[in-house]
């Protein structure tokens, strides 16, 4: 074989190579945005250049937690003491959303102040590696874990329970949890009581596994809201949004619509006021 030939087949198992390796993890830079979605596969911190979610002023019906979680969020923010944060409750009354309009209006006030990171679910078995990452980086982090439950036979808790109170490193100075959930112990009945009846020593075995929300220092609870709340609700959106229709309408429309999901909550009402804002011929920006 000549040279030139040997060089040819060398260029094309070379080519052949680099198109089997996997191409570079993306490069993460905690300051090219105030929010990031974490990837595990790979390790990279998505920016997001802009969060959906509503103004605090439209959450109507929480104000006692609204006003903890922001407090607590402010101190945070500023560099001082704070808890993490377990808001738990029935779906669709405002969890996630809350988290996130405290987070916009802590930047409102001071820019940049702040950054979101939202990690999935199915991600929590990379968190140390994700707080490795943020540990140092020079800004003050505030980790989103939303609809956070765990079934049977998942261990990934106890990963998360050594992140939050456990470990020799601890959790790093500038981060902070906040986590949703519909379980307030964040693991389901059915869990619970299969350790009840299998373990040796019933309560020890339970207590360990609901321990969990334990390592949370501030817990929030959400209810399904009133009537009266949920007409608030619907008519501060349809004053934001320039959604022009009789209040009595306004209000038995929203009822029959909450009638027909079976639910009055701050969703249910956000729901309709997209129905509504199609129907009108109207954009929700």
């Amino acid at each position: 074989m000549s040279d030139a030939s040997l060089t040819e087949l060398l260029r094309q198992i070379a080519a052949s190579l680099d198109r089997l390796a996997p191409p570079p993890a993306p490069v993460s830079d905690i300051h090219a945005a105030d929010a990031f979605v974490w990837h595990a596969e790979p390790e990279w911190l998505e920016p997001v250049a802009a969060v959906n979610r509503v103004d605090l002023d439209l959450l109507r019906g929480i104000d006692r937690v609204r006003d903890i979680l922001l407090d607590n969020t402010r101190r945070f923010a500023a560099g001082y003491a704070a808890n993490n944060v377990l808001l738990w409750g029935a779906r669709g009354t405002g969890k996630s959303s809350l988290v996130k309009a405290v987070h916009g209006e802590i930047n409102r006030t001071k820019p940049g102040a702040l950054v979101l990171v939202e990690i999935h679910r199915e991600d929590i078995p990379s968190l140390p590696r994700l707080l490795s990452r943020l540990r140092g980086c020079g800004r003050r982090c505030l980790l989103f874990c939303d609809d956070l439950s765990f079934d049977h036979e998942d261990t990934s808790y106890k990963s998360l329970k050594a992140v939050l109170d456990g470990g020799i490193e601890g959790r790093p100075e500038n981060v902070l949890l906040y986590a949703t959930s519909n379980r307030r112990h964040l693991l389901s009945r059915d869990m619970i009581e299969n350790e009840r009846s299998t373990a040796i020593h019933p309560g020890e075995a339970v207590e360990e596994k609901v321990s969990l929300s334990d390592r949370f220092g501030l817990w929030l609870g959400f209810h399904n809201c009133d009537q009266e709340t949920f007409h608030e609700i619907v008519a501060g959106y349809a004053r934001r949004y320039g959604l022009d229709l009789p209040v009595e309408q306004l209000k038995a429309e929203a009822n029959e619509w909450s009638i027909t999901r079976g639910a009055r909550s701050g969703r249910v009402a956000w729901q309709y006021i997209q129905d509504l804002a199609g129907r009108l011929g109207k954009r929700i920006e």
